[in-house]
């Protein structure tokens, strides 16, 4: 059933999909959204042309990645809800309803698609689906919330989700940092089941599986240092012990035989003492953060209840 949804703009990140661009606006607005956006990052085919004859606004980016491109498109948006998708065609417009209920029922602040709910056959090679499993558990031990697909590009959004998100990445990392940043700041997050179509041959992909797989696992370490930090400090804590119990029980070998090894030793007693030291940095940082997070929340719920 097609509604009239004046607050709801769809948010179509782009880069040369001149192939399925025009039938996804089409498909959109058969939903009933007319407030459609499509920010092209500098197609060198007729992506823009197509999807301004469908009735779609388009701005062109002002730098590289998709990462930038969503950072730019949320500067500009002020409507009350957004719903961000591809624009490959490999998301079906017609699921839009599912990650609209969620916000304007007021259940969530942040919606995702989970694909894996219902993928075609195709959809996903094999080394795909090993990478997204991996990055959702390391998610999931990282941020405490475990989510089924923290890479899924069809999203939705409040206003002021997207106003407090604090984006530094540009590139395909952005779906993780999004996800971490609404953890951080304690928002309502959904999954809703969505179907995941098998990329079209004329819609080729711009992501690298390892290279943007490593990128994208990097980026869920490094950023929960100031979330968790016993997770970051623990890993490189426990990385240092294990060297040095290594190299303590070859020192010890080697004694056993009448051989000594001074700077082993001492190698062994540095990593073992350092290990130590990283481990109760982490405690020390962990206990601190977790205080601030219960003091941000108070603060949150007392400014709520003046409301």
């Amino acid at each position: 059933m097609k509604e009239d949804n004046p607050d709801v703009c769809i948010l179509l990140p782009t880069l040369n999909e001149e192939a399925t661009i025009a039938q996804l606006v089409r498909d959109f607005r058969s939903e009933g959204f007319d407030d459609i956006l499509v920010i092209d990052g500098n197609s060198t085919d007729r992506t823009r042309e197509f999807a301004i004859s469908e009735g779609a606004s388009v701005v062109l980016q002002e730098g590289k990645g998709k990462g930038q491109a969503l950072q730019q498109a949320f500067d500009l948006l002020e409507n009350d809800y957004i719903i961000m998708a591809d624009g490959d065609g490999t998301y079906l417009a017609s699921d839009v309803h599912s990650l609209l209920d969620p916000l304007l029922e007021d259940r969530a602040d942040h919606v995702i698609g989970n694909r894996f709910a219902n993928y075609e056959k195709g959809a996903f090679t094999r080394l795909n689906r090993t990478g997204n499993y991996l990055i959702n558990r390391l998610f999931g031990f990282a941020y405490g919330e475990w989510l089924n697909d923290i890479l899924s590009g069809y999203r939705g959004f409040t206003r002021e989700a997207i106003k407090s998100f604090e984006l530094n990445k540009t590139g395909f990392e952005i779906e993780s940092e999004i996800t971490i940043e609404s953890v951080k700041k304690d928002m309502r997050i959904a999954e809703v089941p969505i179907t995941y179509l098998a990329r079209s041959e004329a819609a080729a992909t711009k992501l690298n599986p390892l290279r943007d797989g490593f990128k994208i696992g990097a980026t869920i370490y490094q950023l929960a240092k100031v979330h968790n930090p016993m997770f970051y400090f623990g890993i490189i804590g426990t990385i240092l012990l294990i060297f040095g119990i290594l190299t303590g029980a070859f020192v010890v070998s080697e004694w056993l035989k009448g051989v000594t090894r001074e700077l082993m030793t001492i190698l062994t007693a540095i990593l073992i003492l350092s290990g130590f030291q990283v481990l109760i940095f982490g405690f020390m940082s962990d206990l601190i953060v977790s205080l601030h997070r219960d003091t941000i929340r108070t603060i949150r719920r007392i400014e709520k209840n003046k409301k």
